[in-house]
């Protein structure tokens, strides 16, 4: 399918058994997904003819990355409320493909965690190799936008100081619940709720490092890959979950990733 200039939202799903790329439209007041003939990401997918109302399948993580960078300390008030330094330049770490869960999948306690926190934030989806790249360019190879919780055992944080390990874990990384195309990165606002009481809530233009520094100066460095993601750092209000609550993530322009929280 030809990306057009309008804003698409692009989902990846289950249905009857099999795994299927649609594209998520309005018909007569209802939400139905426009089957793809393949994973818009890859290839040029056209439409299929058929059509599957929302509510009858099962959202997946909309995207499968070949790896996942994440951005720490990137909200001045998250750094302030834990007591930590800003850094000068962005601060990288790697998540594994492996804690990547979609919508509705419960985020599980690990055995080795006691204090499990939320961290609502910004998923860019590559769409374009990317090497080399300057900040002007840098949007010209973002694919889309989707929901992410970078979920992070923080008492294993605290106690090595460095964040890769605590993050790492099965079902660390919710995303979704789709991914949507043709937004401003700098005009969206995060927030997160943990049984329906707001948590978190801030503008993404208050990142100390936007997407497109943190694309060229990843990029610098390492290649990305279309289907690579990046997360873009939480702002303030990030705390601890326990089994039985259910964090939400919004992002305007976007929608909500929802996943329960599970013992384990």
């Amino acid at each position: 399918m030809r990306l057009t200039d309008e804003s698409q939202r692009l989902a990846r799903f289950e249905w009857q058994g099999e795994v299927l790329h649609g594209r998520l439209i309005t018909t007569d007041g209802d939400d139905v997904l426009e089957v793809l003939a393949a994973d818009p990401l890859r290839s040029a997918a056209e439409p299929t003819g058929r059509r599957l109302p929302l509510d009858d399948v099962r959202l997946l993580a909309p995207v499968t990355p070949g790896k996942i960078v994440a951005v720490g300390r990137n909200y001045a008030d998250h750094i302030a409320e834990l007591s930590l330094d800003t850094p000068t330049a962005p601060r990288l770490f790697f998540k594994p493909p492996s804690a990547v869960v979609g919508p509705g999948e419960a985020i599980r306690y690990p055995a080795q965690s006691r204090e499990v926190h939320y961290e609502a934030e910004l998923a860019v989806v590559i769409g374009r190799t990317a090497r080399g790249i300057t900040a002007e360019q840098a949007l010209e190879y973002v694919f889309g936008y989707t929901c992410a919780n970078d979920v992070t055992a923080r008492d294993i944080q605290r106690e090595d100081g460095q964040p890769s390990w605590a993050k790492a874990f099965d079902t660390f990384c919710p995303l979704g619940p789709w991914i949507t195309t043709n937004l401003d990165p700098t005009k969206l606002d995060v927030r997160c709720e943990v049984n329906g009481t707001e948590r978190q809530s801030a503008g993404t233009d208050t990142m100390l490092h936007p997407v497109a520094s943190l694309l060229a100066y990843i990029t610098a460095a390492v290649t990305l890959e279309p289907g690579d993601v990046l997360l873009t750092g939480t702002p303030a209000g990030v705390g601890p979950v326990v089994p039985g609550d259910e964090v939400a993530v919004y992002i305007s322009g976007i929608g909500s990733l929802v996943n329960p929280v599970a013992g384990r």
